[in-house]
């Protein structure tokens, strides 16, 4: 009985519904920001956000290609709603800090999720360079100008990988979510600085789901 392999075949327990009332508390109403929008986690971040009521949601990608798929996806998942959020689209790169500035400045941004990065292992291996660059300091930069603006609450999108890491990926992250730590634990600041670190993300680009469907 062949069939195409779905999520749930492999997860081996329920999936956990995201907890709607607090999502909402950061986003109904309030103008969020998703970095890397188009990659796998920043897509689906999107796709959670929207449900909540946003009044403007924008996306920021470093790749035409995936930014231009997520807005005509959420042009389309909009199309029907009576009420619709602002929708911007900024093509650029987190280590670009006058353009970060400049965004969150203009469209008033309360509530970033922050999922811009590299993040396949062997790739980051050989690139360490790029790796270190993209997801620490590019960190850094964001965390730095969403402070400077006043951001009400900023969440790192992080991995388990950062946990006593052992490549390059995993060391770029902790990295990151120390740059947070600092932030956090200083008196002077009025940010909520928080992150969440995901596991192997089930069916994202890198996932062993798209390599099964493949074979």
């Amino acid at each position: 009985d062949l069939r195409p392999v779905e999520i749930g075949d492999l997860l081996g327990r329920d999936p956990i519904p995201p907890d709607s009332d607090l999502l909402a508390r950061s986003i109904r109403g309030k103008a969020v920001m998703v970095t890397g929008a188009g990659g796998s986690i920043g897509s689906e971040l999107v796709r959670q956000i929207l449900r909540q009521g946003p009044s403007r949601l924008v996306l920021v990608e470093l790749s035409e290609a995936a930014l231009y798929r997520i807005e005509m996806e959420v042009r389309e998942q909009i199309a029907g709603w009576s009420k619709k959020p602002g929708i911007v689209i900024v093509l650029g790169s987190v280590l670009d800090a006058p353009l970060v500035r400049e965004t969150i400045k203009r469209h008033g941004i309360a509530t970033i999720y922050h999922a811009a990065a590299y993040k396949h292992v062997p790739i980051v291996e050989v690139n360490p360079v790029a790796g270190l660059h993209n997801n620490a300091f590019g960190t850094g930069v964001i965390a730095d100008v969403a402070r400077e603006q006043g951001v009400e609450r900023f969440v790192l999108i992080s991995t388990d990988k950062a946990v006593r890491p052992t490549n390059i990926m995993g060391a770029s992250k902790r990295l990151a979510e120390l740059i947070l730590q600092a932030h956090a634990a200083d008196p002077a600041n009025d940010t909520v600085f928080t992150m969440v670190r995901f596991g192997n993300v089930l069916d994202s680009s890198g996932s062993v789901v798209r390599l099964f469907r493949k074979q």
